[in-house]
């Protein structure tokens, strides 16, 4: 994964007006995992990555930025 995966999570989670606290709470983990996501470059499991992918309802390859649809 890229930069990109870190802009779309942003990208995605303000245009659904969440927190990064809100959208941890989603998943059941703490808001600094989705501040590392969006600010360290660090990156969720294959299967965490699906469930983001889910939550926003956006492919895998819209969320690792391969694609802009």
């Amino acid at each position: 994964m890229t930069n990109k995966f870190a802009i779309r999570v942003k990208e995605l989670r303000l245009e659904n007006n969440l927190t990064q606290k809100e959208l941890a709470d989603n998943f059941g983990f703490n808001r600094s995992t989705i501040s590392d996501w969006e600010t360290r470059g660090r990156e969720p499991s294959y299967d965490l990555l699906i469930d983001v992918a889910n939550f926003f309802d956006v492919s895998l390859d819209y969320l690792l930025g391969r694609t802009d649809i």
